[in-house]
């Protein structure tokens, strides 16, 4: 029988880049196992070196071919580059029902190039809820780019602006009205606009449409000028590989930006105000379903019989889960 190693024995490896470690503790992270909260821990207080890039979009925009294309070039570029691919759940099995990493088969044989597939498990907003401790693990493992690859999203699942350095928005052509009609959502986290499949006939109407939705108004108030950041509207292809090197130079260009302006600092601090809430939010639901899995039957019973309302059976349940005030 296996020893079972613990988490924080696995820290040294993953600094070194061993890839069976690495995939060990995402694993961990990934169940949400209170046994690697140290290790994590330890792990956040190392992290924070990597640029880490959203990508998001309308289901159907091109996002994995987009960051299959996007992370070859990085590596051209002599980087490390880590992707977390998020998937929808399976409403059986829990797992990921589409497989981003079996349609980036291509970069598998690089090892500068490590590729994880989550399931949002019912995590709302487009990520997984351990994608932020995935980020940290991928970064202490030396990759020096990560990049979140969403779930296709609507207009109001805009976490992932809060979860990156550079936003990246993925639209297809032809959204014509559509993109009016989301204005106020989805696209005004982007740092950075990609129109994909620019070689179809109507990307070009895309690419006029965004560019003037953007002059109505999409910029950050109260900063001087020279510290606004205007983000670009850039088409590109996959199936003719254009445009990529226009990506690659926009999102340096961003993270320099970003390093050098009170806008990078503002977007850290707004991150890490982001973090500390989902992580207050996952460990009171974690405290709120064990302490409440015993009377839950019971009121759920009694609720199916009408013999009380929801809201009572719900302050019920609240009140008889609620944990014990520390002494």
């Amino acid at each position: 029988m296996k020893r079972f190693v613990p988490s924080h024995e696995l820290l040294p490896r993953v600094e070194a880049g061993d890839m069976a470690a690495i995939a060990r503790l995402l694993s961990r992270a990934e169940s949400g196992a209170a046994e690697c909260r140290e290790a994590l821990g330890a792990v956040y207080s190392r992290a924070g070196r990597s640029h880490v890039i959203g990508i998001t979009g309308v289901p159907g925009s091109g996002k994995s071919t987009l960051v299959s294309v996007l992370a070859t070039r990085l590596r051209a570029a002599g980087r490390k580059v880590g992707i977390i691919a998020i998937d929808p759940s399976s409403p059986y099995s829990g797992g990921s029902i589409m497989g981003d990493r079996i349609r980036m088969q291509d970069l598998a044989a690089d090892e500068g190039i490590y590729i994880r597939s989550m399931a949002t498990r019912g995590a709302q907003g487009g990520m997984a809820r351990a994608t932020l401790d995935s980020v940290d693990i991928l970064d202490v493992a030396g990759f020096d780019t990560i990049v979140i690859e969403t779930v296709g999203v609507g207009q109001d699942e805009v976490e992932i602006a809060n979860a990156s350095h550079t936003t990246v928005v993925v639209s297809p052509p032809g959204l014509g009205d559509e993109i009016q009609a989301i204005k106020a959502g989805i696209l005004e986290i982007a740092d950075l606009h990609v129109v994909s499949k620019s070689d179809k006939p109507d990307a070009n109407r895309t690419v006029i449409d965004l560019k003037q939705m953007l002059t109505l108004g999409l910029s950050m108030e109260g900063l001087a000028q020279k510290d606004r950041w205007h983000a670009p509207v850039l088409p590109v292809s996959a199936y003719q590989a254009a445009g990529f090197d226009e990506l690659v130079s926009a999102l340096g260009r961003h993270k320099a930006f970003l390093d050098r302006s009170p806008a990078g600092e503002a977007r850290r601090i707004r991150n890490a105000e982001f973090r500390l809430l989902k992580t207050a939010e996952d460990l009171l639901r974690l405290r709120f379903r064990e302490n409440s899995a015993g009377r839950k039957a019971d009121l759920a019973a009694r609720l199916a019989a009408r013999q009380i309302s929801p809201y009572a059976a719900g302050e019920q349940l609240l009140d008889g889960a609620a944990p014990e005030a520390a002494p």
